[in-house]
């Protein structure tokens, strides 16, 4: 199975961001969580609200749009996380939670005017 990448943003309450790359979202954003580094930026700031990432299949993908991004004013950064995620919810939050599978048989058919 091939490996995917992820460049991802995290949110502090207050908006302040760190952008990164990685290989193992789920795993990263649990280190980010649970403050395990005390000394890293991310732990300091509160930084730790996943709000935004993208899939990669090659490393040196990943890592160009990481740089390209870290490269961006503040206001375009806000602007690609809006653009996806207009209430900046933490997308880490469903993980693991159990989902109903899709039922077609559940589906209205659309309101007629």
């Amino acid at each position: 199975m091939p490996e995917t990448y992820y460049v991802y943003i995290l949110a502090s309450t207050f908006q302040k961001l760190y952008t990164g790359v990685t290989n193992n979202l789920p795993h990263r954003v649990h280190q980010h969580k649970t403050s395990k580094n005390p000394e890293a930026h991310t732990t300091r700031c509160k930084i730790n609200k996943l709000v935004y990432y993208e899939r990669f299949q090659y490393i040196q993908d990943a890592i160009a749009r990481e740089t390209q991004i870290k490269g961006w004013l503040r206001i375009k950064k806000l602007q690609l996380i809006a653009a996806t995620n207009p209430t900046w919810r933490d997308l880490s939050l469903d993980w693991g939670q159990h989902t109903e599978p899709f039922d077609e048989a559940n589906l209205r058919p659309p309101e007629t005017f």
